[in-house]
């Protein structure tokens, strides 16, 4: 993948200085052509098309802006009544990460999203110690968070 994507640079390199005009828009539209000539040279590489890396990267990227915009509309929500009515508390999570980075990615995109901290984690059992603001309510939507979490970045890392 590595490979490809430096080819890639090359290619786009080499468009710019063809055409003479060093600026932003001839090197994105070489990049461009280079990726289209990547694509259709595919399987002269051992390792798969590393386009579909980049689309795991943005569909991690945007579910985790989705999820820090809705966690934060929930705090906020528990935080401005008149009355605090949460039951903060510690719970036990299993995960399926297995690599240090794996681990590390996911507990630092749950740990940024508001309202859940990663307190431990486990490596060894594959647990992760979670402390939620709100456990009884919270629970169910940080395992769901996780594991959507979990397979894209399984699809990003493997």
């Amino acid at each position: 993948m590595t490979l490809q994507i430096l080819l890639n640079l090359l290619i786009a390199a080499i468009w710019t200085m063809l055409n003479d005009t060093w600026n932003t828009l001839t090197f994105a539209i070489g990049f461009v052509l280079g990726a289209f000539i990547l694509f259709g040279m595919r399987r002269f590489f051992s390792a798969p098309f590393y386009g579909r890396k980049i689309w795991f990267v943005l569909k991690l990227a945007w579910l985790f802006v989705i999820d820090l915009l809705v966690s934060s509309v929930v705090a906020i929500g528990q935080i401005i009544r008149p009355r605090l009515n949460i039951q903060p508390g510690i719970f036990r999570m299993e995960t399926r990460m297995k690599t240090e980075w794996e681990i590390s990615l996911l507990a630092n995109l749950m740990t940024l999203t508001p309202g859940s901290v990663i307190l431990e984690i486990s490596s060894n059992d594959g647990l992760m110690y979670v402390h939620a603001m709100d456990v009884p309510r919270m629970k169910e939507g940080i395992i769901r968070t996780k594991d959507k979490f979990e397979d894209v970045i399984i699809e990003v890392m493997r």
